[in-house]
């Protein structure tokens, strides 16, 4: 039909456009529906961050006036970060060492360089013997006290204000963990996979910590693993195993928590930011999530193989000292505090024997539990000193550590034993 025969359409009569309008329709819909969505997203997540940020205690650390200047004057920032984990002992079977409660467990410096490229996360023993400031401590200063003394007496601004008398470097910012809450997020990620070589028990402490390679640790297991300091054949105060098995487990929760499985499933991520939050402390500035948050994607992007966990040197004092059982820092130590604040790599040749990376190890490295007849073939003469006699000395043999040929019965040594690791698989 041509549009000269078309009849014209009476005067008044709706026009004939209805699937235009159909289609215009299903546009507002959907354009409305996203704006809803965006807007109800966008409130939960304002919300959901609101909540996080009110889990976070804000402290001032305006108390403290002499504190050290910034010694690093290149290009960038460095950050040092310092880590407490503290121990309330206020859940039920938290006295696992007959102490009082209130006190820091955990002391971790961690140092961000300027140009992010690596990161050294240095423990610092709780047995360490220094000297106390009087600034941040509601205390007088005092000379050769344990280290652990001075979260009880005034907090963390106490503690950070130690560090930084002792270290020298300027300590932006601190975050403070409840153990409680550290099982959480554990548990919050599905339980973390670490490499335990021998079953960790302590009957009267009632802890227990199965044998793996890997063990999947659940929240209480890994609190054990990381508190626990009666372990092993000598059933002693060993710090420094207590340290390394601190150190492989934060790297692998870190590894757990960056893996496809748990940042894909929001449910987990959600989990994890509540518990990682709950109970915090931080300085005022550090205590908003946004602030922590992009630190965390600073070291994601400086990469786990650049990530060092590093024990400071030290010795043990002799048994004959006051401070039997205690340790005073090597002068190692001060030479990686001073690198730390002029934001330097940090030498092998100081890190050799205590550091490890927070990248995974390779596997199957665990050695048999030590109840087994035959000795491991493939033990490292380093590890631990062997059961029975070695055909050649280590080169790290201590020239106090008992012999190996020494009966069991045979009264204490006079100067303590080089340490041997427990709970770590290398």
């Amino acid at each position: 039909m041509s549009d000269e025969s078309r009849p014209e359409p009476a005067v008044g009569a709706p026009k004939r456009r209805g699937k235009v309008a159909r289609k215009h329709a299903v546009g507002r819909v959907i354009l409305i529906s996203a704006l809803v969505l965006a807007l109800v997203t966008g409130l939960g997540t304002i919300y959901f961050v609101r909540h996080l940020d009110g889990n976070i205690e804000g402290i001032s650390t305006d108390v403290l006036t002499d504190r050290p200047e910034e010694v690093y004057t290149g290009n960038g920032q460095p950050l040092d970060i310092l880590v407490m984990g503290s121990d309330s002992r206020e859940c039920e079977g938290c006295d696992i060492d007959a102490e009082g409660g209130g006190g820091s467990d955990t002391t971790i410096l961690v140092h961000l360089s300027a140009d992010r490229s690596r990161a050294y996360a240095v423990s610092i023993p709780r047995d360490s013997i220094v000297d106390r400031p009087e600034d941040g401590c509601d205390s007088p200063a005092a000379t050769e006290v344990m280290w652990n003394e001075a979260y009880g007496i005034g907090g963390p601004v106490c503690t950070l204000a130690q560090v930084e008398q002792n270290t020298g470097i300027r300590v932006e910012h601190f975050v403070v963990v409840d153990f409680a809450s550290f099982g959480s997020m554990v548990d919050a990620v599905g339980g973390v996979p670490v490499c335990v070589p021998e079953d960790i028990v302590d009957r009267p402490r009632q802890i227990y910590v199965p044998a793996g390679d890997p063990s999947v640790l659940t929240g209480d297991q890994a609190l054990d693993y990381v508190r626990a300091r009666y372990v092993g054949e000598l059933e002693q105060q060993n710090d420094i195993s207590r340290i390394r098995r601190q150190q492989e487990f934060i790297g692998a929760l870190v590894r757990k928590v960056l893996s496809a499985g748990t940042l894909t499933r929001l449910d987990k991520v959600v989990r994890f930011l509540d518990a990682a939050t709950e109970s915090l402390q931080t300085d005022e500035e550090f205590a908003r999530v946004t602030r922590l948050g992009k630190v965390a994607m600073q070291l994601q992007g400086i990469g786990l193989d650049k990530i060092k966990f590093v024990t400071l040197p030290t010795d043990y004092y002799s048994t004959d000292s006051e401070f039997r059982g205690k340790v005073f820092w090597r002068p190692e130590a001060d030479r990686i505090w001073e690198l730390i604040a002029q934001d330097k790599e940090i030498p092998a040749r100081l890190l050799k024997g205590t550091s490890t990376s927070a990248e995974a190890p390779p596997s199957s490295t665990a050695t048999p539990p030590p109840g087994s007849e035959t000795p491991s073939e493939t033990a490292s003469p380093s590890e631990t000193p062997s059961e029975t006699p070695s055909e050649t000395p280590t080169e790290t043999a201590s020239p106090t550590e008992t012999p190996t040929e020494t009966p069991s019965e045979e009264p204490e040594t006079t100067t303590p034993p080089e340490e041997r690791i427990f709970g770590v698989c290398a």
